[in-house]
């Protein structure tokens, strides 16, 4: 993921936690908020070229989509266990799912594991990593949209409408060709789209959720089951992963640790600072991706760079317009 993971915590039991004595004193300062949110941040971005280069070190082919399914299943089924490892540690005891958490842990993995990442692989097989990053971005406004006009969690203010409307042009800006035509290919960047809806869904609905049940044993379980689905959906289609060498099984561990590791830092910050501090920084999330992709994957020459750099501004202000704090009426 990709940008989806990150927000699954905004709404959860961390975010409300007040009691600073039970998490990480350095995450509450200033320096602790800034290296931790942009580690996360900067570990979530690298998953765009990763994945990409994943592809060619298992052999996956841009139109193995069954392979393609296999490699996420994979990574997943991996972060799975090692969320799920971390949270028993933290928690001094196995960290499993009750009988009442059965029917929501399948419900999230449907939708924030399994749609988003069956989507979101088959997509980016076919889209440049840096057009991929922003278009997943848009994910932070449509999980705005949703939580307002379907869920009725918060009000749709304008100042949020504006934010969606900035964040979105960025997501045309950069599907702009050179002659200045729309680039979007429903195999490609309209999957891609379609990863990002249900990621927003699935932020929705772990804000409900989390009233009644642990979110880390929610994000964590449905991970592992998610990631069990997907390996056998993959296996099921005829899917194989040919390793090239070590170096193949050493990224697919890295990938995996993307996801455990940057969740659980973020869900510790979210633990010890207020929501909106932390949230702002995910407007990085799209840079990182781009900025990685240039460099890891040679796209600079796959998209208009002054676009891309439109783009990224846009996307980063509308997501800074959302997260910001209304102004409180001073009373004269």
């Amino acid at each position: 993921m990709s940008t989806n993971e990150k927000d699954t915590m905004a709404g959860g039991k961390g975010a409300g936690n007040k009691d600073i004595s039970q998490g990480i004193p350095f995450l509450a300062t200033t320096p602790g908020v800034i290296l931790g949110a942009l580690g996360c941040c900067l570990l979530w971005g690298s998953a765009f070229p990763c994945i990409k280069i994943g592809y060619q070190l298992f052999q996956v082919d841009a139109a193995d989509s069954a392979s393609q399914l296999l490699f996420a299943g994979a990574r997943f089924t991996l972060a799975g266990i090692m969320v799920v490892a971390f949270s028993s540690v933290r928690a001094g005891h196995p960290v499993v799912p009750r009988r009442r958490d059965a029917g929501t842990v399948l419900v999230l993995a449907l939708f924030q594991t399994v749609l988003q990442y069956v989507f979101f692989y088959m997509g980016l097989s076919k889209a440049a990593g840096i057009t991929s990053s922003i278009i997943e971005a848009s994910f932070n406004f449509f999980a705005i949209l949703f939580s307002a006009l379907l869920f009725r969690q918060e009000r749709l203010t304008g100042r949020k409408l504006l934010g969606c409307a900035v964040g979105l042009a960025g997501v045309v800006a950069v599907n702009l060709g050179g002659s200045g035509s729309v680039h979007f290919a429903l195999d490609g960047e309209g999957l891609i789209l379609v990863s990002a809806l249900a990621g927003a869904m699935s932020t929705c609905l772990i804000q409900r959720f989390s009233a009644d049940h642990d979110p880390v044993m929610l994000s964590g379980w449905q991970f592992l089951v998610g990631g069990i689905v997907l390996v056998v959906m993959g296996l099921l289609g005829g899917g194989r992963l040919d390793a090239t060498g070590a170096g193949s099984w050493a990224l697919l561990v890295y990938m995996a640790f993307i996801s455990a590791a940057a969740y659980s830092v973020w869900s510790l910050l979210l633990q010890v600072n207020p929501v909106s501090r932390v949230s702002v920084f995910g407007f990085m999330n799209p840079v990182f991706g781009a900025v990685l992709s240039a460099l890891l994957l040679s796209e600079g020459s796959v998209i208009n760079p002054w676009l891309a750099v439109l783009a990224l501004v846009l996307v980063a202000v509308g997501i800074v317009i959302v997260n910001r704090a209304p102004k409180v009426a001073s009373s004269a």
